[in-house]
């Protein structure tokens, strides 16, 4: 251990990392080769990611809640997204901006494995909503099923499968395959990436496939298709006037892949890392950071799918509006939706028709 704490106090990102667990038990102290400064900088960047995140998410919450013309089946899912991403933050980025505070996992090992589990599963869920969300506009505007449309019951299918399947891959730690366990800087808890043993191999490799390659591939395969679908739409086709030019459409389907690639693919990439090598020698500093950059899509999600759709926008104006002007912007919000319906139609939530959207932002 001398020699771990020598090469850690040299600047190197290299110790002794033949356990799974810290080189102390990270319920009753710090790590001691790690100064305290370290532990307090992660806390006062958990304390910043968890409060916009809680702020921006509860804004989306609350205004689809506040006006009915939001709660439409296509919107569904974002609600779910936030829900999601609240949830994380307000667990683990709670639990982590206290435990980096004392720099140690000071609330014991049930409070580890809930937390664990909490983040996992409301991430997983948050993850595989942005594939729901991809795999939606796919179909809604590129309407692979021809005059079938997409009503609230699909969208509530959608986001139920979304909720079990996440649960099916993260209860099992908590039930004898593989175990969530304090991570290699020891103030939060996460799947046991650092054990050598088939069951936890095995555990890490099904949850990388189920809930990482899946959902890209789903991700990739749903935009990729409604690109091609969008070249093919001339000024005179479904799309009509209110299509965007092409490269605004193409810079927005980039913005959403490289965000979920930036967010996840250094957690995957880290999980694979350390589970096919579990003897790997890591700075715990070094290990932290896959888990923080997931933990950031908290806060940028809502701004890439919410405040960056008109809608959304649109309706966020009337919480700033007083008096005359919030009724006048009722009345003119009820005069849009009835302008998007036919005679005789529910008011249209498909984003191809909404008016002055960008066809991938409804």
């Amino acid at each position: 251990m001398d020699g771990a704490r020598k090469e850690s106090e040299n600047g190197s990102l290299l110790i002794d990392a033949s356990s799974h667990f810290p080189l102390v038990d990270p319920f009753s102290q710090p790590l001691h080769f790690i100064e305290s400064w370290n532990f307090h900088l992660l806390s006062a960047l958990m304390f910043l990611v968890t409060s916009l995140s809680l702020f921006e998410n509860f804004i989306v919450i609350f205004i689809t809640v506040k006006f009915k013309q939001l709660r439409q089946p296509l919107n569904y899912v974002i609600v779910n997204l936030s829900v999601a991403d609240f949830l994380v933050s307000l667990v683990g980025g709670t639990i982590s901006f206290l435990t980096n505070l004392k720099g140690y996992f000071y609330m014991g090992h049930w409070a580890c494995v809930l937390e664990g589990f909490a983040v996992t599963f409301f991430g997983i869920v948050a993850l595989w909503s942005l594939a729901l969300l991809a795999f939606e506009r796919y179909v809604v505007i590129c309407r692979p099923l021809g005059n079938w449309h997409f009503k609230g019951k699909h969208a509530a299918l959608g986001i139920a499968f979304v909720w079990v399947f996440s649960l099916i891959w993260t209860i099992p730690p908590t039930m004898g395959w593989s175990s969530y366990t304090p991570s290699k800087i020891g103030t939060t808890c996460e799947p046991n990436w650092y054990s050598g043993k088939y069951n936890d191999h095995t555990f890490i490799i099904t949850l990388f496939t189920t809930c990482f390659i899946m959902p890209l591939l789903v991700i990739l395969g749903s935009y990729g298709k409604l690109m091609r679908k969008l070249r093919k739409v001339d000024a005179q086709g479904r799309l009509g006037s209110v299509q965007k030019p092409e490269r605004q459409v193409a810079r927005m389907v980039v913005i959403m892949i490289l965000a979920f690639l930036i967010c996840w693919t250094p957690y995957a990439a880290f999980s694979i890392l350390v589970t096919s090598h579990p003897s790997i020698e890591l700075d715990p500093r070094l290990a932290a950071i896959p888990a923080f950059f997931s933990k950031t899509a908290t806060v940028y999600n809502p701004i890439i799918y919410v405040f960056m759709n008109n809608q959304f926008i649109y309706f966020s104006s009337l919480l700033t509006s007083a008096g005359s002007n919030l009724g006048q912007l009722q009345y003119e919000s009820k005069s849009t939706q009835d302008q998007t319906s036919g005679p005789g139609d529910q008011p249209r939530s498909d984003p191809a028709t909404y008016p002055g959207t960008c066809v991938l932002f409804y």
